[in-house]
């Protein structure tokens, strides 16, 4: 969209990444249809008189790490400063891992902790607190890393507390422990209703700041690191911090509070000084049920004394929340993947927004003359447009393959789209013998897609933050897909009665990093845990004694809620589940035996007073800041590449030029 286009779009609602402009928000238009778009849209910076628009003021996050346990409590602070009534929504990020135990809501003197519910039971609950006029909060998961929370009848002067609990668990890669707290969801794009890419979740229709404008709220953090060895180096990516503490076991770090840091996943790094993580298992026996947790080591990478010719094919996002540092940052990573290919590798290129096309009809050879003409194409690619993911997806796994190689898929994206499970669900069913890495680009993005495709896909994940780590991570890329740590991995259990052992089954290991492996045994904590699998260096066995391997257990209270949650992410987080399958049944009795937060159980805290006689109010929804590096164009409308019933006609056009070019830079023929 022109610019000037743009700053006159002030009051219109625009869906993301679309050509199409849509109406008002429902708050803003009397009447509307509560169904509305579903899409974010710029909020309108206006109120009706007496109400505060802006009724969140604070978070504060305090994390405690000990060993490989982070306990973290949020504290989200409401206060009305308007003569209204209210009801405050506010939809807000997560990390992918955390398992949500607990809530409690404060109003003054007042406590109120809350109780774990079935999802409509708990909403039926709020919303008959919100209409007989007492306060009521409900905490509802719209994705593994996406929550809503809604707080009924804040009165004109309160001040609410709503603070949250969760536990997650830490494992080190490449000697690095890396603790990730997102702050703003990215807007998604939701395509039309009809179209594949289509959610109709109410949450998706988030109001959003325009491009500079800060967060309406501060955000301030602490962390505190207790460690078996001392602290030998502790920094963020992300934010300026103030460390203290370096060189002993405690270390501590502190985020001051302000508005700034609100429009980015604020990433937290340290290693400790020797060998960082050794084999043992977390061990907490309980009066009812026992779990464990084993952490077992690797074997050291090594270089691969026989590496097998590959086939790379890049799928590279270029929508309109791409635009300008994240697409930047996309080719300066894909120049990094395409530069380190061998000769006898072979690789494409699918770039794709509304529609996709390709590099070449068919995967070439990575000679000089080919990486220097991908570069140029890659040098081309601008950010605009929609984000059809799965037309993308589609394409690039229906490609014909040559079995004498080993194929990999590598998606580069910054992952706002609504449809995570499907895409999962599509790589899961498609990839053959082939693997999936994806590479989450910008500050703030989906890592529940990122994470979620490299998992469907046996691959690994990476998150590049800013143009300076795209080589470094590049370098990496290589490094692990040329020699994996670990493959075919195969764990048994003697003399241990170990069960719901969770993940059921490993896969390949890519990275550096212990062996994770959770479950519930009975009897004695004795025997060993053996692993056993094939290294670079040929067959790998390692086996811990679980008596005398045991860990500082003063977390160990966790590994119930940890285990839970492992297991409810193996049975839906990575996959679409039918309504009333086993498999929800099961999450949602997990999520109500463990006090879990999952898609199916949900927090409700209701006060017993009646502070709003007749329950009449306002509702607002506090406004999300564009992540930092993140344009307008994420929601405005502009020149898309075409549309999915287009593609043939892209994938004809692109073949042809890949031709023309290829006769044009001395090749002898148009393969």
């Amino acid at each position: 969209m022109p610019r000037t286009l743009l700053r006159l779009a002030a009051p219109i609602a625009l869906l993301a990444g679309c050509a199409i402009a849509t109406p008002l928000a429902a708050q803003e238009r009397p009447g509307a249809d509560p169904a509305r778009s579903l899409s974010p849209y710029f909020v309108v910076d206006k109120a009706e008189p007496g109400v505060d628009a802006l009724p969140l003021k604070a978070t504060r996050v305090d994390v405690k790490a000990s060993g490989v346990i982070a306990d973290v409590r949020v504290t989200q602070v409401y206060r009305n400063e308007g003569s209204t009534p209210l009801e405050a929504r506010y939809v807000f990020p997560a990390s992918t891992r955390a398992a949500v135990y607990a809530m409690r809501m404060r109003i003054g003197e007042r406590v109120v902790d809350a109780e774990i519910r079935e999802r409509r039971a708990a909403r039926r609950e709020y919303e008959s607190a919100k209409r007989e006029g007492k306060n009521a909060s409900l905490l509802e998961q719209q994705r593994p890393n996406v929550f809503s929370m809604a707080i009924a009848n804040v009165m004109p002067g309160d001040e609410i507390a709503v603070d949250l609990s969760y536990t997650e668990s830490l494992v080190p890669t490449d000697g690095t422990y890396r603790f990730v707290f997102p702050t703003v969801v990215g807007p998604r794009y939701n395509g039309a209703a009809g179209r594949e890419s289509h959610q109709a979740e109410g949450w998706i229709a988030q109001p959003t700041l325009r491009s500079g404008e800060p967060a309406r709220h501060a955000v301030e953090l602490k962390v505190e690191v207790n460690a078996p060895l001392p602290v030998l180096s502790m920094a963020s990516p992300s934010h300026r911090l103030i460390v203290d503490g370096l060189g002993s076991r405690t270390a501590k770090a502190a985020l001051p509070a302000a508005a700034e840091h609100a429009n980015r996943d604020f990433v937290l790094e340290y290693r400790l000084a020797g060998r960082e993580i050794a084999s043992g298992v977390l061990v907490h026996e309980g009066r009812d049920e026992n779990f464990f947790l084993a952490m077992i080591e690797p074997p050291a990478r090594v270089p691969s004394s026989a590496i097998v010719p590959r086939e790379y094919v890049f799928v590279l996002d270029v929508s309109g929340s791409m635009h300008g540092f994240p697409v930047e940052t996309a080719k300066a990573l894909l120049r990094g993947l395409v530069a380190n290919l061998r000769p006898t590798d072979t690789f494409n290129i699918i770039p794709f927004a509304g529609g996709h096309s390709m590099f070449a009809p068919r995967s070439v050879p990575a000679t000089r003359e080919n990486v220097d003409a991908a570069v140029r194409f890659i040098n081309g690619q601008r950010g605009s447009g929609s984000t059809e993911l799965l037309a993308a997806l589609r394409g690039a796994l229906a490609m014909p393959s040559d079995q004498a190689r080993a194929r990999s898929f590598v998606v580069i994206s910054d992952g706002y789209v609504t449809i995570e499970k499907e895409a999962m669900d599509l790589v899961r069913a498609g990839l053959g013998q082939a693997n999936v890495f994806a590479f989450g680009i910008g500050s703030s993005v989906n890592r529940f897609l990122i994470e979620g495709l490299a998992r469907a896909g046996r691959g690994e994940a990476f998150v590049v933050l800013n143009e300076r780590d795209a080589l470094i991570e590049a370098d990496r890329f290589r490094a692990y897909i040329e020699s994996p740590v670990l493959t075919k991995i195969d764990v048994a259990f003697r003399g241990f009665d170990a069960y719901d052992v969770d993940p059921p089954q490993l896969p390949d290991l890519f990275a550096q990093r212990p062996l994770a492996i959770s479950g519930k045994f009975r009897g004695p904590a004795t025997g060993a845990i053996e692993v056993r699998g094939t290294s670079a260096t040929g067959a790998f066995f390692q086996s811990v004694d679980v008596a005398a391997g045991r860990l500082p257990a003063a977390d160990a209270k966790a590994l119930g809620v940890l285990w839970a949650r492992s297991r409810i992410a193996t049975l839906g987080d990575y996959q679409k589940i039918a309504p009333d399958s086993a498999a929800q049944k099961e999450i949602t009795e997990l999520g109500l035996k463990y006090r879990l937060l999952t898609d199916y159980t949900s927090f409700i805290a209701v006060d017993k007073i009646v502070r709003n006689p007749g329950g009449a109010q306002t509702g607002v929804d506090h406004p999300q800041p564009l992540p930092e590096g993140v344009s307008e164009l994420a929601l405005g409308e502009v020149p898309s590449t075409p549309e999915p019933e287009f593609v043939s006609m892209t994938l004809l056009a692109g073949g042809l030029a890949w031709w023309l070019r290829r006769r044009r830079e001395g090749g002898r023929d148009g393969r």
